[in-house]
């Protein structure tokens, strides 16, 4: 959930993360200087779905649907051993990523008016943000640093629904996967 405005973290705008404890350690310090959603209460993780419907929107109806759905998928396991970039962007790579890109779809397909981001880009490239809006050598100096870190893996078990409440991003609810 990089942020390039600050009317991305407008109240009552929600996302679907899954969450990876694991790369806390490795990640927290650059996460909490260079990531405005880490400073804004989102731990570390990878975006299923963001942004996602307004928290006016989601009612029991919507949580059971995201229920039902997300708990026909299985629990699976994530391998991070490398970074990846966009312009300005450092990211650690989730392997294999066909999983998140399928959550993504589904919740995707089910409600076409929340595109991933936003309908800004063609590509589902599933990440986890560490820095956002660097230039290039503050991203190598972060990358050189979290490489001695590498690899961890990661149990995927849950999808949240995370919801920006003015201040903090805020966990709503969390969804099993089929374990």
């Amino acid at each position: 959930m990089a942020d390039d405005s600050t009317s991305r973290f407008q109240a009552g705008r929600t996302a679907l993360i899954v969450r990876v404890p694991d790369a806390e350690s490795a990640v927290r310090v650059w996460r909490e200087r260079f990531d405005p959603s880490a400073r804004a209460g989102v731990p570390a993780h990878v975006t299923v779905l963001f942004p996602f419907l307004d928290e006016s929107r989601i009612d029991a109806r919507v949580c059971l649907t995201l229920t039902g759905v997300l708990g026909r998928h299985r629990a699976f396991d994530l391998w991070f051993e490398g970074c990846g970039r966009f312009p300005g962007v450092l990211y650690l790579a989730p392997e294999p990523d066909g999983q998140l890109r399928l959550l993504t779809e589904v919740i995707a397909d089910l409600w076409p008016e929340a595109p991933p981001y936003g309908g800004r880009f063609t590509e589902i490239v599933p990440h986890l943000t560490v820095a956002d809006g660097q230039d290039d050598a503050v991203l190598d100096e972060i990358e050189a640093d979290l490489l001695g870190k590498l690899p961890f893996t990661s149990r995927v078990s849950s999808v949240d629904l995370m919801v920006h409440d003015g201040a903090k991003w805020q966990e709503r609810s969390s969804f099993a996967l089929l374990e």
